[in-house]
Protein backbone atom coordinates (compact mmCIF):
# COMPACT_ATOMS: atom_id res chain seq x y z
CA UNK A 1 0.00 0.00 0.00
CA UNK A 2 1.36 3.41 -0.89
CA UNK A 3 1.67 5.90 1.93
CA UNK A 4 -0.51 8.97 1.94
CA UNK A 5 0.65 12.20 3.54
CA UNK A 6 -1.86 14.02 5.71
CA UNK A 7 -1.98 17.78 6.05
CA UNK A 8 -2.91 19.97 8.99
CA UNK A 9 -6.43 20.07 7.59
CA UNK A 10 -6.68 16.36 8.40
CA UNK A 11 -5.55 16.68 12.00
CA UNK A 12 -6.25 18.87 14.97
CA UNK A 13 -3.48 20.63 16.86
CA UNK A 14 -3.75 18.17 19.71
CA UNK A 15 -2.37 18.49 23.24
CA UNK A 16 1.10 18.07 24.69
CA UNK A 17 -0.20 16.10 27.69
CA UNK A 18 -0.41 13.30 28.40
CA UNK A 19 2.58 11.87 26.57
CA UNK A 20 1.98 8.87 24.34
CA UNK A 21 -1.14 7.95 22.40
CA UNK A 22 -4.40 8.75 24.19
CA UNK A 23 -7.84 7.80 22.94
CA UNK A 24 -10.05 10.89 23.01
CA UNK A 25 -13.59 11.51 21.73
CA UNK A 26 -13.46 11.13 17.96
CA UNK A 27 -9.84 10.07 17.60
CA UNK A 28 -6.40 9.68 19.17
CA UNK A 29 -4.05 12.33 20.57
CA UNK A 30 -0.33 11.73 20.05
CA UNK A 31 2.42 13.51 21.98
CA UNK A 32 6.15 12.83 21.95
CA UNK A 33 9.07 14.74 23.49
CA UNK A 34 12.20 15.67 21.55
CA UNK A 35 14.37 18.63 22.44
CA UNK A 36 16.70 18.50 19.43
CA UNK A 37 14.43 17.26 16.64
CA UNK A 38 14.02 19.46 13.58
CA UNK A 39 10.98 17.55 12.28
CA UNK A 40 8.76 14.68 13.43
CA UNK A 41 6.53 12.44 11.29
CA UNK A 42 3.77 10.29 12.78
CA UNK A 43 3.48 7.01 10.85
CA UNK A 44 0.33 4.87 10.79
CA UNK A 45 0.41 1.18 9.82
CA UNK A 46 -2.16 -1.47 8.92
CA UNK A 47 0.11 -4.45 9.75
CA UNK A 48 3.18 -4.90 11.92
CA UNK A 49 5.25 -6.05 8.91
CA UNK A 50 4.21 -3.30 6.48
CA UNK A 51 7.14 -2.09 4.38
CA UNK A 52 5.54 1.37 4.12
CA UNK A 53 3.18 3.29 6.39
CA UNK A 54 -0.41 3.59 5.22
CA UNK A 55 -0.36 7.21 6.30
CA UNK A 56 2.33 9.77 7.10
CA UNK A 57 1.39 12.79 9.20
CA UNK A 58 4.07 15.50 9.40
CA UNK A 59 3.76 17.26 12.76
CA UNK A 60 3.91 21.00 12.16
CA UNK A 61 6.82 22.47 14.19
CA UNK A 62 4.93 25.74 14.70
CA UNK A 63 1.28 24.87 15.27
CA UNK A 64 1.75 21.36 16.66
CA UNK A 65 4.64 21.87 19.05
CA UNK A 66 4.57 23.12 22.63
CA UNK A 67 8.06 23.70 24.06
CA UNK A 68 9.80 20.37 23.15
CA UNK A 69 6.54 18.40 22.89
CA UNK A 70 5.36 17.46 19.39
CA UNK A 71 1.65 16.64 19.26
CA UNK A 72 -1.30 16.02 16.95
CA UNK A 73 -4.84 14.72 17.33
CA UNK A 74 -5.88 12.42 14.48
CA UNK A 75 -9.64 11.97 14.05
CA UNK A 76 -11.17 8.59 13.24
CA UNK A 77 -8.46 6.45 14.86
CA UNK A 78 -9.22 3.84 17.53
CA UNK A 79 -7.33 1.60 19.91
CA UNK A 80 -5.44 -1.16 18.16
CA UNK A 81 -3.97 1.28 15.61
CA UNK A 82 -0.29 0.59 14.88
CA UNK A 83 2.01 3.59 14.72
CA UNK A 84 5.57 4.84 15.00
CA UNK A 85 7.67 7.92 14.42
CA UNK A 86 10.37 9.16 12.07
CA UNK A 87 12.40 11.91 13.70
CA UNK A 88 14.71 14.26 11.83
CA UNK A 89 17.61 16.04 13.49
CA UNK A 90 21.39 16.23 13.85
CA UNK A 91 23.56 13.14 13.59
CA UNK A 92 26.39 13.68 16.06
CA UNK A 93 27.16 10.53 18.08
CA UNK A 94 29.89 12.31 20.04
CA UNK A 95 27.23 14.49 21.64
CA UNK A 96 24.69 11.69 21.96
CA UNK A 97 22.60 12.68 18.94
CA UNK A 98 21.77 9.75 16.65
CA UNK A 99 18.90 11.08 14.55
CA UNK A 100 18.18 8.93 11.51
CA UNK A 101 14.87 9.57 9.67
CA UNK A 102 15.30 6.25 7.86
CA UNK A 103 14.40 4.38 11.06
CA UNK A 104 10.98 3.75 12.57
CA UNK A 105 10.94 4.61 16.28
CA UNK A 106 8.71 3.33 19.04
CA UNK A 107 6.72 5.73 21.16
CA UNK A 108 8.58 5.91 24.52
CA UNK A 109 5.21 6.20 26.26
CA UNK A 110 3.40 3.62 24.12
CA UNK A 111 1.26 1.13 26.06
CA UNK A 112 1.47 -1.68 23.53
CA UNK A 113 4.08 -3.03 21.10
CA UNK A 114 3.68 -5.20 18.00
CA UNK A 115 6.71 -7.18 16.83
CA UNK A 116 6.76 -8.44 13.21
CA UNK A 117 7.85 -12.01 12.52
CA UNK A 118 10.78 -10.60 10.57
CA UNK A 119 11.91 -8.20 13.29
CA UNK A 120 15.62 -7.39 12.99
CA UNK A 121 17.72 -5.61 15.59
CA UNK A 122 20.51 -5.28 13.01
CA UNK A 123 18.20 -3.44 10.61
CA UNK A 124 17.72 -0.78 13.28
CA UNK A 125 21.43 0.07 13.40
CA UNK A 126 22.58 -0.55 9.84
CA UNK A 127 22.13 2.10 7.11
CA UNK A 128 18.82 2.16 5.27
CA UNK A 129 15.10 1.87 5.89
CA UNK A 130 13.96 -0.67 8.51
CA UNK A 131 10.18 -0.19 8.32
CA UNK A 132 9.10 -3.80 7.71
CA UNK A 133 11.51 -5.16 10.32
CA UNK A 134 10.78 -2.60 13.05
CA UNK A 135 8.64 -2.90 16.16
CA UNK A 136 5.53 -0.71 16.09
CA UNK A 137 3.65 0.92 18.93
CA UNK A 138 -0.02 0.13 19.52
CA UNK A 139 -2.72 2.59 20.57
CA UNK A 140 -4.30 1.34 23.82
CA UNK A 141 -7.38 2.82 25.48
CA UNK A 142 -6.51 2.74 29.17
CA UNK A 143 -10.17 3.14 30.14
CA UNK A 144 -11.40 0.23 28.01
CA UNK A 145 -11.17 -2.55 30.57
CA UNK A 146 -13.51 -3.71 33.31
CA UNK A 147 -11.42 -4.17 36.45
CA UNK A 148 -14.60 -5.19 38.28
CA UNK A 149 -13.70 -3.22 41.37
CA UNK A 150 -10.15 -4.58 41.57
CA UNK A 151 -7.76 -2.64 43.82
CA UNK A 152 -4.33 -3.16 45.42
CA UNK A 153 -4.38 -5.59 48.33
CA UNK A 154 -1.95 -3.57 50.47
CA UNK A 155 -1.05 -6.47 52.75
CA UNK A 156 1.48 -5.67 55.53
CA UNK A 157 5.02 -6.79 54.64
CA UNK A 158 5.14 -8.91 57.81
CA UNK A 159 2.37 -11.08 56.33
CA UNK A 160 3.82 -11.28 52.82
CA UNK A 161 5.33 -14.41 51.28
CA UNK A 162 6.90 -13.55 47.91
CA UNK A 163 7.45 -15.95 45.03
CA UNK A 164 9.90 -14.38 42.54
CA UNK A 165 9.31 -15.77 39.08
CA UNK A 166 10.03 -15.46 35.40
CA UNK A 167 6.66 -15.43 33.60
CA UNK A 168 7.85 -17.67 30.78
CA UNK A 169 10.10 -19.93 32.81
CA UNK A 170 7.42 -20.60 35.43
CA UNK A 171 5.20 -22.60 33.07
CA UNK A 172 7.24 -23.14 29.91
CA UNK A 173 8.19 -26.77 30.59
CA UNK A 174 5.60 -29.49 29.85
CA UNK A 175 5.79 -30.60 33.49
CA UNK A 176 3.77 -27.47 34.33
CA UNK A 177 0.75 -29.47 33.23
CA UNK A 178 -0.49 -26.72 30.92
CA UNK A 179 -1.41 -26.95 27.27
CA UNK A 180 1.16 -25.88 24.68
CA UNK A 181 -1.01 -22.85 23.90
CA UNK A 182 -0.67 -21.30 27.36
CA UNK A 183 2.74 -22.50 28.57
CA UNK A 184 5.06 -19.57 29.24
CA UNK A 185 2.33 -16.92 29.10
CA UNK A 186 0.31 -14.60 31.32
CA UNK A 187 -2.65 -16.92 30.73
CA UNK A 188 -0.54 -19.85 31.89
CA UNK A 189 0.23 -18.06 35.13
CA UNK A 190 -3.50 -17.61 35.72
CA UNK A 191 -3.98 -21.37 35.40
CA UNK A 192 -1.29 -21.98 38.05
CA UNK A 193 -2.91 -19.75 40.69
CA UNK A 194 -4.30 -22.73 42.65
CA UNK A 195 -0.75 -24.10 42.86
CA UNK A 196 0.51 -20.80 44.27
CA UNK A 197 -2.29 -20.78 46.81
CA UNK A 198 -1.38 -24.29 47.91
CA UNK A 199 2.17 -23.06 48.54
CA UNK A 200 0.84 -20.26 50.73
CA UNK A 201 2.14 -17.53 48.40
CA UNK A 202 0.71 -14.05 49.05
CA UNK A 203 2.66 -12.09 46.41
CA UNK A 204 4.41 -12.79 43.13
CA UNK A 205 7.39 -10.69 42.05
CA UNK A 206 7.60 -10.84 38.28
CA UNK A 207 10.97 -10.53 36.60
CA UNK A 208 10.86 -7.89 33.82
CA UNK A 209 7.55 -7.98 31.96
CA UNK A 210 8.05 -4.75 30.02
CA UNK A 211 8.52 -5.09 26.26
CA UNK A 212 12.13 -5.99 25.58
CA UNK A 213 14.22 -6.90 22.55
CA UNK A 214 14.75 -10.67 22.48
CA UNK A 215 17.66 -10.11 20.05
CA UNK A 216 19.53 -7.90 22.52
CA UNK A 217 22.10 -10.60 23.28
CA UNK A 218 25.43 -11.92 21.94
CA UNK A 219 25.21 -13.51 18.50
CA UNK A 220 23.58 -16.94 18.68
CA UNK A 221 21.91 -16.27 22.03
CA UNK A 222 18.59 -14.74 23.08
CA UNK A 223 17.71 -12.18 25.72
CA UNK A 224 15.86 -14.48 28.11
CA UNK A 225 15.65 -12.34 31.24
CA UNK A 226 14.38 -9.11 29.67
CA UNK A 227 16.80 -6.75 31.37
CA UNK A 228 16.90 -4.36 28.39
CA UNK A 229 13.39 -2.89 28.15
CA UNK A 230 12.47 -0.90 25.04
CA UNK A 231 9.01 0.19 26.19
CA UNK A 232 8.41 0.68 29.92
CA UNK A 233 4.62 1.01 29.61
CA UNK A 234 3.91 -2.03 27.41
CA UNK A 235 3.73 -5.66 28.60
CA UNK A 236 6.09 -7.98 26.72
CA UNK A 237 4.17 -9.46 23.81
CA UNK A 238 6.26 -12.64 23.85
CA UNK A 239 4.54 -13.65 27.10
CA UNK A 240 1.06 -13.48 25.61
CA UNK A 241 -0.91 -16.40 24.17
CA UNK A 242 -2.82 -13.96 21.97
CA UNK A 243 -1.40 -12.85 18.58
CA UNK A 244 -3.52 -9.70 18.14
CA UNK A 245 -1.91 -6.29 18.86
CA UNK A 246 -4.05 -5.68 21.96
CA UNK A 247 -3.71 -9.26 23.22
CA UNK A 248 -0.68 -8.77 25.51
CA UNK A 249 -2.26 -5.78 27.27
CA UNK A 250 -5.61 -7.49 27.84
CA UNK A 251 -4.03 -10.77 28.93
CA UNK A 252 -1.70 -8.99 31.36
CA UNK A 253 -4.67 -7.16 32.89
CA UNK A 254 -6.57 -10.44 33.19
CA UNK A 255 -3.59 -11.96 34.99
CA UNK A 256 -3.31 -9.12 37.51
CA UNK A 257 -7.04 -9.16 38.21
CA UNK A 258 -7.09 -12.94 38.65
CA UNK A 259 -4.13 -12.87 41.05
CA UNK A 260 -5.73 -10.13 43.13
CA UNK A 261 -8.97 -12.10 43.30
CA UNK A 262 -6.97 -14.99 44.68
CA UNK A 263 -5.46 -12.73 47.36
CA UNK A 264 -2.05 -12.56 45.65
CA UNK A 265 -0.31 -9.23 45.21
CA UNK A 266 1.70 -8.41 42.07
CA UNK A 267 5.15 -6.83 42.32
CA UNK A 268 7.05 -5.80 39.19
CA UNK A 269 10.83 -5.95 38.88
CA UNK A 270 11.61 -2.60 37.24
CA UNK A 271 14.89 -2.21 35.36
CA UNK A 272 15.90 1.43 35.01
CA UNK A 273 18.70 1.69 32.47
CA UNK A 274 20.97 4.73 32.50
CA UNK A 275 23.83 5.86 30.26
Amino acid sequence: MSASSATLADTATGRSAPLGASVVPGGVNFSVYSRSASAVDLLLFDRDDDSRPSRVIPINPVENRTYHYWHACVPGLRQGQLYGYRVHGPYNPASGQWFDPGKVLLDPYGRGVAVPAGYSRDAAKLPGDNTSAAMKSVVVDSADYDWEGDSPLCRPSTRTIIYEMHVRGFTRHPNSGLSAATRGTYAGLIEKIPYLQQLGITAVELLPVFQFDAQDAPRGLANYWGYSPVSFFAPHNGYSSRPDPLGPVKEFRDMVKALHRAGIEVILDVVLCTT
